[in-house]
């Protein structure tokens, strides 16, 4: 049993609008997650409204023990894919129909009376790409709620019946329909001065020991929104593309924030939260003046790159045990990805950590679309060297397959389950003895398959609620987004062959099926072709039209193909803070 402090209550027929805000994971995913704490503390602030919790398996709210289907408005937070089954499942308890044209609209229907609510779902998931699910939810937030929240809620109470009039919410930035499939541009909080902040968390306490699994990840802390976004441009990371640009809270503000927060609940943990918290421009003097201010710390993760001696000292001292860094792979194909981190500053950051006596969790990746067999091997070796430098304190590794996902430079990519077992199995080998969690690659072919498809997943989507789908009808939809129209249907797959054309000096170095004969024809036409660049994407076929590209979050196709490029080259692009703007198109 948990019990909590700080729930908000109110009375149902006191309000106009009654919002369920549903995560459809556990309670203890649940609230650890800053956005989810954002909307129930906005919400809650009108008179107007009650937002109230709805955390799966359950199907009612955990303030009243209302049922999904009293409330207005249900709200889906979407931060992982594979949390589409369990949003179905909790529909499908509540007895809502699934699918938006079996839920039915009476011709004497009164909002306030309607068989059931309007459905709607925001979080990166959705952001990214809507389609898997996009059958089953009336409106997607595409972006970050806030800016457009209250004049969401205020444009549903003037409407007369809002789920017969959705299209008048296109009115609003950020609002996509699926049912008409328009155009949307990503809307985002531009100041985080002037944001919300959270500063009167809900506290959850555990009645028995064993209830204390279920308490928030990182306990009963002040969760703090040091940044959002991400300059730094690894290609394999959606959420670095997703919230581009970096935005930055003011160091007064975060304290004035957090010293509000402990006036109101007495806790004196702070956990910062960001997409790249050791990039904040004044880390050192946050930790340092959290410190002082008698704050406890704990983070996430911390970029290598940012990482200082200062600041591994000031979180052993703020009672820090655990620090988590992500090196991903071997240096020549860290670079690749755009993390140009020298082995040399990683083995510093992790002897030092070590002599604090700080322990070490390591995440690395495999599937990478350049890497070879050497590569695996050589990634072996690597993960050994770190694991001999432990000494009292504990090295733990995580290996993980690449998921290539929308609105990254790996966007056109598949997913060769094979070849992920394969590494999997030579490494498990390899690393025997080593403290190393394997994901499963099964689940990241899933993962791959609700990520990057279309409409047509949303049948096994509702299949899977009452059938085991076997791994076989999820491959199906593994290949990835290439022109095949000239190579007869021949998909890239993680064989590496490279191929070159003399006369223009060009060298693809990528991963083509081993059939190539159609390719090379290609290749043949298009050599008397002085546009290299183009002949390069007539093979690759990036031209292909993406299932998600009526979603604009703000970049510049240019830029990702640019980008893919040179993950082949090896090339490094420096993070946009440092250098020149690239011109993604986030900042325009």
């Amino acid at each position: 049993m948990i019990y909590e402090k700080n729930v908000i209550m109110k009375k149902p027929l006191k309000v106009d609008i009654r919002f369920a805000s549903v995560y459809p994971n556990v309670y203890k995913t649940a609230m650890s997650s800053l956005g989810y704490q954002i909307i129930y503390g906005m919400i809650n602030e009108r008179k107007d409204s009650w937002c109230e919790r709805v955390v799966y398996p359950d199907a009612r709210s955990i303030e009243s023990n209302s049922p999904l289907k009293d409330f207005d408005i249900i709200s889906f937070s979407l931060q992982y894919e594979q949390d589409y089954f369990n949003m179905l499942e909790m529909l499908k308890k509540a007895e809502i129909p699934l699918r938006r044209k079996d839920r039915k609209i009476k011709e004497d229907f009164d909002k306030k009376k309607s068989d059931y609510p309007l459905i709607i779902a925001g979080g990166p998931c959705a952001t990214s790409n809507p389609l898997p699910i996009s059958d089953f939810i009336d409106i997607f937030i595409i972006g970050e709620f806030e800016p457009i929240l209250n004049d969401f809620l205020d444009l549903y109470k003037k409407l007369k019946h809002p789920i017969k009039q959705l299209e008048s919410f296109l009115s609003l930035k950020g609002i996509y329909l699926p049912s008409i499939d328009n155009k949307v541009k990503r809307i985002i909080v531009e100041d985080m001065d002037h944001a919300y902040h959270v500063t009167n968390p809900i506290i959850a306490k555990a009645e028995k020991k064993e209830d204390e699994d279920s308490l928030p990840v990182f306990g009963n802390s002040i969760l703090l929104n040091v940044s959002r976004g991400c300059a730094r441009g690894c290609r394999f990371c959606m959420s670095g593309y997703l919230y581009r640009p970096l935005r930055e809270t003011k160091l007064q503000k975060l304290f004035d924030v957090a010293e509000k927060a402990r006036a109101n609940t007495g806790l004196k943990k702070v956990s910062l939260i960001g997409a790249a918290v050791s990039d904040y421009s004044k880390i050192d003097e946050l930790i340092k003046g959290l410190l002082d201010r008698g704050f406890q710390i704990s983070t996430p993760s911390m970029r290598i790159e940012s990482i200082t001696t200062k600041s591994l000292n000031f979180l052993k001292k703020s009672g820090a045990k655990t620090i988590t860094i992500a090196p991903e792979s071997i240096y020549p194909l860290r670079k690749s990805i755009n993390k140009n981190i020298p082995d040399e500053k990683i083995f510093k950051i992790i002897k030092k950590a070590t002599e604090l006596g700080l322990n070490l969790k390591l995440y690395f990746l495999i599937g990478l679309i350049n890497e070879t067999e050497e590569d695996i091997e050589e990634l072996g070796l690597y993960i050994k060297k770190i694991h001999f430098l432990k000494d009292k304190n504990s090295i733990k590794f995580s290996i993980n397959p690449l998921i290539p996902k929308p609105h990254t430079p790996m966007q056109w990519e598949g997913y060769d389950l094979k070849d992920i077992k394969s590494k999997i199995k030579y490494l498990k080998k390899e690393l025997k003895g080593i403290d190393v969690k394997f994901d499963s690659p099964k689940m990241g072919l899933i993962q791959y398959v609700l990520s990057c498809k279309g409409r047509e997943i949303g049948n096994i989507l509702e299949k899977s609620l009452d059938l085991k789908i076997p791994i076989k009808e999820w491959e199906k939809h593994s290949k990835g987004y290439y022109n095949n129209s000239n190579s007869n249907n021949n998909i890239i797959s993680n064989t590496n062959i490279n191929n070159s054309i003399s006369n223009n000096n060009i060298n693809i170095n990528t991963n083509i099926s081993n059939n190539t004969s159609n390719i090379n024809k290609v290749l043949d036409k298009e050599k008397e072709s002085s546009n290299n660049s183009n002949i390069m994407e007539r093979v690759l076929g990036l031209e292909t039209k993406l299932p998600w590209e009526n979603i604009d979050i703000g970049l510049n196709k240019n830029f990702l193909r640019e980008e893919r490029k040179k993950i082949f080259n090896y090339e490094d692009t420096e993070w946009c803070q440092r250098a020149s703007c690239y011109k993604c198109g986030s900042c325009k």
